[in-house]
């Protein structure tokens, strides 16, 4: 039998990336427990809007745990404090009546606040620009079983492929650094038989890509932590060991061409 709860909130205002923030206090009154955490931010903002004021803007879309948009420090966490849980999955039946609430944006250099709960998290897209794709010709569309891929490497890709990108490793992480994003959307492409002849070329330019935006990954395991998607940290030793072939490899080619 659902029940309800009475709340306090914490939550970051902020006009705009120039403007001074501050934390403002509100109720959240008879919130279901099966409620997700994004519907009770609903509630909130309809009983803002009734009563005229500026309605909390905050980061959604699906609201599946597919997207990525969602993602707010919840309590100090990255998505809160359910492990393997993004923001739009999180249910206030893991809270308790007359529990307060901090509520913030992710906090990054890279990620400057758009408004509220809202950041911009554009850095990850240029770092997806530098070499996220395949390029390589490939004709008409081959049949799907043409390409004999090991049952291991499609697994490592698919478990890669399962970051939606949302930021909360680097607003997990000290340094705010991206190195599990970067990592995973690498080894999605160059653990598979397509992704091999630009592997090199894409690791170089995402990485360094990486690096204008991003701090640097000292192990502390905070992004692997707050991961909605639990992406192991083993990708991260992946990149960096492709990073240095492709240091070697692309100055050799370098070399050949000049």
């Amino acid at each position: 039998m659902s029940q309800t709860l009475n709340l306090t909130l914490k939550v970051w205002r902020q006009e705009g990336p120039d403007a001074d923030g501050s934390f403002e206090t509100y109720k959240a009154k008879n919130i279901p427990d099966d409620a997700s955490f994004l519907e009770m931010l609903d509630v909130v903002n309809e009983d803002l809007i009734d009563n005229g004021r500026t309605p909390i803007e905050f980061p959604h879309d699906c609201r599946e745990g597919i997207c990525g948009t969602c993602g707010v420090m919840i309590n100090g966490r990255a998505h809160g404090q359910e492990k393997g849980t993004a923001t739009c999955q999180l249910h206030m039946r893991k809270f308790s009546d007359g529990d307060t609430i901090v509520i913030e944006p992710w906090r990054a250099a890279a990620f400057p606040v758009v408004k509220d709960l809202v950041v911009d998290r554009s850095p990850l897209d240029k770092i997806i620009e530098a070499g996220g794709y395949v390029t390589a010709p490939t004709g008409t569309a081959a049949d799907a079983n043409d390409t004999r891929i090991p049952k291991e490497a499609a697994d490592s890709s698919m478990d890669a492929a399962a970051c939606i990108g949302c930021g909360a490793c680097v607003a997990a992480c000290p340094n705010s650094a991206a190195q599990l994003f970067t990592s995973a959307k690498l080894w999605h492409l160059n653990s598979l038989p397509q992704g091999q002849p630009e592997r090199y070329k894409r690791t170089e330019a995402m990485v360094e890509t990486m690096e204008q935006f991003f701090g640097a990954c000292t192990n502390h395991g905070e992004c692997y932590e707050a991961c909605p998607k639990e992406i192991t940290l083993d990708f991260i030793g992946y990149m960096n060991r492709d990073y240095i072939k492709s240091k070697v490899k692309n100055r050799k080619l370098a070399g050949q061409q000049s």
